[in-house]
C-alpha cells in the first residue's frame, strides 16, 4: 500500500505541473486557414507562454 501512495505522489506533481500548461492552451483558439499557418500560430503561443513563465520565475 505504501508503495502505491508514493507512485500517486509522484504522479499527482507531474499532473500538477503538465495540466497547468494545457488549461493555459486550452483557452486560445488557433483558428487559420493551412495547418502550416495554425502550426506556426501554436508555436507562437507556446513560445510567448514560456517567455512570460520565465519573467515570472525570474521575479
Amino acid at each position: 500500500m505504501n508503495g502505491s501512495n508514493e507512485a500517486n505522489r509522484k504522479r499527482s506533481r507531474v499532473r500538477a505541473r503538465v495540466e497547468h500548461v494545457f488549461a493555459q492552451q486550452a483557452n486560445r483558439l488557433a483558428r487559420s486557414i493551412g495547418q502550416v499557418r495554425v502550426g506556426v500560430k501554436i508555436g507562437m503561443m507556446n513560445l510567448v507562454y514560456n517567455m512570460r513563465r520565465l519573467v515570472w520565475l525570474a521575479g
